[in-house]
């Protein structure tokens, strides 16, 4: 559902839904959606949405959540695991009340993602 007009280049935030703050992104995420504004601008499309398929270029709609959810078929990585390993990293080398604030989400939300995860440097020395 992300729109053009949800992109702010200069902070390189995007404002998802109903979240209180823009989304400041990452140097990989802001590449993948500097990618897919650059597939967008070389469609030509009027459509306000980042994500065109051939099946929106000519219209207002979004992508469907079938074409989301299978474009990285080939690949072998599906969405949710992408968001999942983003997640793991953001919140084990920060601090997890920070990225629930970041994203919109419950502090308790972000314990799952450290899960089985131990820093060895911040254990006791024996």
């Amino acid at each position: 559902m992300l729109q053009v007009n949800d992109v702010e280049q200069q902070a390189q935030t995007v404002r998802l839904g109903k979240r209180p703050h823009p989304v400041p992104l990452d140097p990989a995420s802001w590449t993948v959606l500097q990618r897919c504004l650059d597939h967008r601008q070389a469609w030509r499309t009027e459509n306000p949405h980042v994500v065109v398929a051939k099946g929106t270029k000519a219209g207002r709609s979004p992508a469907s959540t079938a074409y989301l959810s299978h474009v990285l078929d080939d690949w072998g990585f599906p969405p949710r695991m992408i968001r999942s390993t983003r997640l793991v990293d953001m919140v084990n080398t920060m601090d997890p009340e920070l990225v629930a604030a970041a994203f919109g989400m419950d502090p308790q939300a972000t314990l799952i993602y450290l899960a089985d995860h131990v820093d060895e440097g911040r254990l006791p020395t024996q």
